[in-house]
Formats: structure tokens, C-alpha cells, sequence
């Protein structure tokens, strides 16, 4: 950790001049609010003492002890005993000030979006509910539940992989290949659950799920390509289709999944969530599981299989499409995310060998591999059966949850239609006509209740305001029921009586 006594740090920072016309003491402190305002000092890091400072300044201490006195007086600085002096945290909360230089104000000198070659910043933005954890009624999608999450085994498996042989076994640059035992694990204690057998070099390992279908799209797909997808469907999945040149064509979905019957001739991809569709959850029936595998070979289509939810199905998980691929046109992704945790960004491709050596050339100018230090946790966590023992356990405890969430939305919100799905981390939902989610899920925020309107998954999210979804993930038990009750509140329902 950098201390106070580093001249490197602060040696671009204080800059005096006999000749500035302003005393030593204003040019320190400018210098100082400058330091703190462009958020070059940490709140974290200590200052100088005033003894380094007036030595490495050439001036009296004396002057720099009345320069971080009076920056104190105006709460710029605190004085912590035996400690030194540091930023005042409230101040880095305020917006930061652009720098001057030169006397005049600093400002872009390049247009930046005239330069770009793809409109990264123009594609719809993902749902952001940083504060969700403090949330009382937290029923976002996607984050995880720290009652739940295997604290002192993953701890074990992280200690594990600081062992010195282990350090000698990740530390090491290994250009385009991954962890041999992450390789291993995911062959053996993942894919075999999806009906999935696969070779060691038909497997990569991502960080996570979109990086994979970045991958994917990157490398083939382009202008000219037409990708069929699920409406509503994965908003970011369209999005990464679409930065890579593509044409997406949005196929209705009911109860049964994705119509292979719509998907046009001329469409030579087509990307499905079979085993829980995004964001229904409604499975792909095994008709359309078959239809859309023949449909798949007749048109000469590539099918990129979205294990979306696909750990935490049933007890008899439906077989994946690659599971039942015999032309090897199924792509399949699968994530850690739902389970471990989403912030571990670990993910994989299931893919004929040819298509996975295309993609770790690829992904060696991207990024090499994903950190191996995490690689060889996760194998460790996998071979230890830790995973399958925590599947069990969210498993019921998402199943429970589930049931509860309908018997609270059956009692409080009995107006509003979901379809029957079978498992899931979220139940999607369809107000009564008239209703506006947005609105919504503004009125239950400000009861404490998070929800995430459902627009966003349609192709032209205007038509669609009645939709939102609920995540189960992250919400306590006894949480799911009041919650619902303030949100049908929020809704301007006047609740049951319990």
C-alpha cells in the first residue's frame, strides 16, 4: 500500500514559484483542492507529514502546517491521531471539476463518436439496481443471495489455489489455453446434467455468457448475416448481434418456446434460451426442440443454445439441444453465473473443435484467457463437489421462493398474468391494460421494492409497458410477501386484508 512517504506520488502535485504573486502557504492549498477535486488522492492514502512536504517544497514547516490546518478548518482534509492527514470522504462524494491548463478550462478535443466504427454507447442499456442489496424487496434478477452463498468452501477452494504448487500450475502465461482441471470438471460434473458429452477441445472457457456470444458474433457474424431470435428475447444478446453487423428478426414465443415455423429460410443463425426462455422461463417443448433441429439442417443454420438458467431446472432437466445435435450445428453457452456468482464472470462454449480453435485464436487478442487463479478455484470447487451440493441447495430454496412469489402475486396482484414455468430465478408478469412498469417501478422503489420493467426484452420496447419480471434469486423468504403487498400498493390496489 502506498504510503505518505512515497516522493513518487506526490511529486507532480505540489508545484510553488517564488514569482506567482500568491504566498507559499495559498499555493499549497490550491495545490492540495486541486489534488482532491480531480480525484488524484485516494481517501485511503495518507498525505505527506508536514515535515516531507516542507522538506521536499523547500519551505518553512511552519507554512505547511498552516496550510493543512486551514484545509482542515474548511473540510477538505481530516487530522486522524497518529495517522497523518487525509480527504475528507464527503468531499469525493461532490461531482469532480475538470482540470485547468494553461489557463484555459479542459475540454475533449476529439470527437470520439465521429471516430467509432461501432455505436456501442447508442445500444439500449442494461438494468442497473446498484443499491439493490440494501433494498428491503429486492426482486431484481441476476444477483445473489449472501445467505446462500457457499462463504467458508469457497474460501477453502480460493486457499487451496494459492498452495505453491498450485501458484506453479496458474501462474504461468498460458497464451490461448485454460485450466486443464476446469476443462476436466466442466466435462465431467456440468455438461453430463445437460445430456452434453463433449471432448476436452471442444470445450473454452469465457468470462461469462456475454462474453461468449461477443466471441461468437465477432467471429461469424457480420453485415449481411440475419440472426433469428426469441421476442421478446436476451436485450443484450440482441445488442452484441447487432454491434457486430447483423440483422436480428424477432420470432414470437408462447408457452412452448420460440415458433420454428416463423424463423425465415434466409436466416443463418437463430439464438434460443431452450431450457428456460428470457425471460418467460416457459421451456422449448421437445416438438419444437426437434422442429428446430431439422429446420436447423434443412437451412443449412447455425443454433446458439443459451443454457439460461439451465443449472437450477428440474430434478430431470430437459436435454439440451446439443445434447441431441447429431450435425453439429448447436453452439452451446453455458454460465457459473446463477450459481456460484455473477460477479465471478465465468462462463463456457460447447462447440465442434474446429469452432473452438477459431475461437481461442480469437480470444488470445482479446484478452489470452480468463485469470487462471479463478480457473483453478472454480475447478477445485467443482471437483470437491461443492457445486452440486449448492445446486441442491438453491434449488429448493429458489423452488420454494417460487411458490411463495405466486401465492403472494395470486392474493395481491390477482389482475396480473404469468405463465406457468416449471423452475427459473425469475416469473414474468403482464399487468392489466393500461399499465405502465416504468411508472411502476418507480412508485415500489420508493416503498422499497425493485422490480425491473419488461420493455426491454421486445425488439420496439415502446408497444410493450404492461411487462416486467421479478428475480427470486436475491430476496428472503419472508420477504416475498410484503413485498408484493407494497408493490400492489405501488400499483394502486388497495391490498388484502392477510
Amino acid at each position: 500500500m502506498s504510503t505518505r512517504t512515497d516522493p513518487a506520488i506526490w511529486s507532480g502535485l505540489f508545484r510553488i514559484s517564488a514569482d506567482s504573486g500568491q504566498t507559499l502557504q495559498a499555493q499549497i492549498r490550491q495545490a492540495i483542492v486541486a489534488a482532491i477535486l480531480d480525484r488524484q488522492i485516494a481517501a485511503s492514502m495518507p498525505l505527506p507529514s508536514c515535515r516531507i512536504l516542507a522538506e521536499k517544497l523547500g519551505v518553512a514547516r511552519g507554512t505547511v502546517v498552516l496550510a493543512f490546518q486551514q484545509l482542515v478548518d474548511q473540510g477538505f482534509l481530516i487530522a486522524r491521531e497518529r495517522r497523518g492527514h487525509f480527504v475528507n470522504p464527503e468531499v469525493l462524494t461532490a461531482p469532480g471539476r475538470m482540470r485547468e491548463q494553461a489557463g484555459q478550462p479542459a475540454q475533449e478535443a476529439i470527437d470520439w463518436k465521429a471516430r467509432r466504427r461501432i455505436a456501442a454507447s447508442e445500444m439500449p442499456e442494461p438494468s442497473k439496481q446498484e443499491n439493490w442489496i440494501k433494498s428491503s424487496y429486492p426482486f431484481v434478477y441476476g444477483q445473489f443471495d449472501p445467505a446462500l452463498f457457499p462463504t467458508a468452501e469457497w474460501r477453502e477452494c480460493n486457499r487451496m489455489a494459492l498452495a505453491v504448487l498450485e501458484i506453479r500450475n496458474w501462474a504461468a502465461d498460458m497464451v490461448d489455453r485454460d485450466d486443464p482441471l476446469l476443462i476436466e470438471q466442466i466435462q465431467a460434473r456440468l455438461l453430463p446434467r445437460r445430456g452434453i458429452f463433449a471432448n476436452p477441445d471442444e470445450i473454452i472457457v469465457t468470462l461469462g455468457a456475454q462474453n461468449a456470444l461477443y466471441m461468437l458474433a465477432t467471429l461469424l457474424m457480420g453485415r449481411g448475416t440475419r440472426v433469428a431470435m426469441e421476442e421478446p428475447g436476451y436485450p443484450d444478446a440482441r445488442s452484441i448481434f447487432r454491434l457486430a453487423g447483423a440483422e436480428v428478426v424477432p420470432v414470437p414465443v408462447d408457452r412452448d418456446g420460440i415458433d420454428p415455423g416463423a424463423i425465415p429460410a434466409d436466416c443463418g443463425f437463430v439464438f434460443v434460451t431452450p431450457s428456460h426462455h428470457c425471460p418467460t422461463m416457459a421451456p422449448l417443448s421437445d416438438e419444437r426442440r426437434a422442429h428446430l433441429i431439422a429446420d436447423a439442417e434443412r437451412h443449412d443454420r447455425i443454433i446458439i443454445e443459451d443454457g439460461y438458467d439451465a443449472q437450477l431446472v428440474d430434478d430431470a432437466p430437459p436435454q439440451a439441444l446439443r445434447g441431441i445435435d447429431r450435425s453439429g450445428r448447436v453452439v452451446y453457452v453455458g454460465s457459473l453465473s446463477k450459481t456460484l456468482a455473477p460477479g465471478l464472470r465465468l462462463g463456457y462454449i460447447v462447440a465442434p473443435a474446429g469452432l473452438i480453435a477459431e475461437l481461442r485464436a480469437l480470444r488470445r487478442f482479446m484478452l489470452r484467457h480468463p485469470p487462471a487463479n479463478n480457473q483453478r478455484a472454480v475447478a477445485l470447487f467443482l471437483s470437491l463437489g461443492h457445486h452440486e451440493a449448492l445446486v441442491r441447495k438453491l434449488s429448493a430454496a429458489f423452488t420454494e421462493r417460487r411458490r411463495r412469489l405466486a401465492q403472494a402475486i395470486d392474493t395481491f396482484l390477482p389482475e396480473w398474468r404469468s405463465p406457468a414455468a416449471p423452475g427459473g430465478t425469475s416469473v414474468w408478469l403482464e399487468g392489466p391494460p393500461g399499465t405502465d412498469t416504468h411508472a411502476l417501478a418507480q412508485a415500489a422503489a420508493a416503498r422499497g421494492v425493485l422490480i425491473e420493467p419488461g420493455a426491454r426484452f421486445f425488439d420496439r420496447p415502446e408497444r410493450h409497458s404492461r411487462f416486467l419480471r421479478l428475480g427470486i434469486s436475491s430476496i428472503a423468504l419472508q420477504h416475498i410477501e410484503p413485498g408484493i403487498r407494497e408493490l400492489a400498493t405501488a400499483a394502486g390496489r388497495r391490498p388484502a386484508a392477510a
